[in-house]
């Protein structure tokens, strides 16, 4: 049985990260597609990742690791849990069914070396030797790093992109909703 985990994106300071009420990284379209797989009976986790305004890659490895990551998962991540995935696989050499990077991102500011030290490592090219599908979901108005990220991790892991219109980098206010049919689509086929 397939089961699905998504990993959220990093909020880029730590007030608006706090309030669960009011804080968005874990939210955008992550709910809605966790409520449509719930609804066919597909197992999902959203694992919350500790200190995502700034991230550290062994914490984020520690509260994913809690979970059981099989031949038959699907990884997705969102702008650094993009990041996040590639790399953990790329230690780990786990194989898995799909790995879906929406709005990828591997670009830090040069003036934050925690997050430099987070974004900018190495892509182990033989991931995609150990991955059935890659695809990555990018937007015509996606902000210049994030097209560049897209471009660093094609050429690193192959795979398909799907760039779609008005997205920018797939945020609730970038989208205008929560809704992701594509994304659901990708993850059933």
């Amino acid at each position: 049985m397939k089961k699905v985990y998504v990993i959220h994106g990093c909020p880029s300071n730590v007030e608006k990260a706090m309030n669960a009420e009011t804080r968005t990284y874990d939210k955008h379209w992550i709910p809605w597609i966790k409520e449509q797989l719930l609804a066919l009976n597909i197992e999902v986790e959203t694992p919350l990742m500790p200190n995502p305004w700034e991230p550290v890659y062994e914490a984020f490895k520690k509260e994913f690791e809690k979970n059981e990551v099989t031949e038959d998962s699907i990884l997705i991540g969102h702008s650094c849990g993009t990041t996040f995935l590639t790399r953990w696989l790329g230690e780990t050499k786990q194989k898995v069914a799909k790995l879906i990077l929406v709005a990828p991102w591997c670009i830090a500011d040069k003036d934050n070396e925690a997050r430099r030290e987070f974004y900018e490592q190495p892509i182990d090219e033989s991931i995609k030797e150990r991955v059935g599908e890659i695809v990555m979901f990018t937007a015509d108005n996606e902000y210049e790093d994030g097209k560049k990220s897209v471009k660093v991790f094609k050429e690193k892991l192959g795979g398909r992109i799907i760039e779609l219109k008005g997205h920018g980098h797939y945020m609730m206010g970038d989208m205008g909703t929560a809704e992701f049919p594509e994304l659901l689509e990708v993850i059933l086929k």
